[in-house]
């Protein structure tokens, strides 16, 4: 092993060490947290032998750019992004070789998504709050890498030659997010609130609904057509999951969130399904969203054959790292 230094030379709107989240966390009346889009997060990291959920650096909007003192083997995933080592494009979603002294720079494609996630293979040196590096500031935990901070990392990787011109280095079956143009569908599963509010299903299965820019990391409010209870009567507080639609007393839609608060008052007509949380994560201010029902088993359908295509990267990437004979240092980092 070796110790790494990342210079940082440029940053997005946001800059931050991210992980999948807390463990056991919210029993304690702490949100789980992690990317907004674990499963971009999670491939990052596999594509460069880490487990998937190991520290790396997740991006919103602008360029984030760095340089290593030494080789390192990195990847970029999440929104569609122009991606370049030392002004020569490379690839997204597979595995780059970032060499000593050369910046890698990635731009976002904002028309297309908002975050980007960059992993390095190896464990970067970042603090942890309740076992987590995702930052939560909230708890005054903020984790904001800025340009001239220096990151270190501890890496098995010791470099190999590869021009810059010949093919990719690896031809992975890689399940890559697909960030389409035009209007998102999200898969939801209808929750008991539907039910106190006579034809909301309909409403919203029917309407389109724009990201707003009062959107934030607890959850995205949305302008478009609701429908409200016919009474006013209390709704005794309940705990709410991640992908939660809720209606407030505004006029607007909320999709909730890792870092949402853990109980509401307001009623709950939907879950997005597990298959549809990273779009959400990768939506930002204008994004048009549309909604389609389904039951419970397409939605875990849906999940259990994303989770599927992973576990197979995770097998090919471990074939093809141990072929080249980096089986040893990067297997130490799952």
């Amino acid at each position: 092993m070796r110790t790494v230094g990342l210079g940082i030379t440029g940053t997005g709107w946001v800059t931050t060490f991210q992980d999948l989240g807390r463990r056991d966390s919210e029993r304690r009346g702490v949100p789980t947290g992690g990317a907004a889009d674990q499963h971009s997060a999670a491939v990052a990291n596999v594509l460069v032998g880490n487990a998937r959920g190991a520290t790396l650096i997740e991006n919103v909007g602008g360029e984030l750019a760095l340089v290593p003192d030494r080789d390192v083997l990195a990847a970029v995933t999440g929104a569609p992004a122009r991606v370049t080592v030392d002004g020569v494009p490379a690839q997204s979603w597979s595995p780059v070789v970032v060499p000593a002294g050369r910046e890698i720079r990635i731009r976002c494609d904002l028309a297309r998504g908002t975050r980007v996630y960059l992993a390095v293979n190896g464990a970067l040196a970042a603090e942890t709050f309740l076992g987590s590096a995702a930052p939560d500031a909230r708890m005054g935990f903020g984790q904001t890498l800025a340009p001239g901070a220096r990151v270190l990392l501890e890496t098995g990787f010791l470099g190999f030659r590869h021009a810059v011109f010949a093919p990719p280095l690896f031809r992975f079956p890689v399940p890559a997010l697909r960030c389409a143009e035009g209007p998102w569908e999200i898969d939801v599963v209808a929750s008991g609130g539907s039910r106190a509010i006579p034809g909301i299903r309909e409403v919203v299965e029917a309407s389109s609904y724009v990201v707003t820019p009062r959107s934030d990391h607890v959850g995205l409010r949305l302008d478009g057509p609701v429908l409200h209870p016919d009474t006013d009567a209390e709704i005794v507080s309940h705990g709410v999951p991640v992908g939660a639609l809720q209606i407030p007393h505004a006029d607007e839609l909320i999709v909730l969130g890792r870092y949402r608060s853990l109980t509401a008052g307001y009623p709950v007509i939907g879950v997005a399904s597990r298959g549809s949380l990273p779009l959400l994560g990768q939506a930002g201010p204008g994004r048009e969203l549309r909604f389609r029902w389904v039951d419970r088993e397409t939605s875990l359908r849906a999940h259990a054959e994303r989770e599927g295509a992973v576990r197979a990267l995770e097998r090919a990437v471990a074939g093809a790292f141990c072929a080249l004979g980096l089986g040893e240092p990067l297997s130490g980092h799952r």
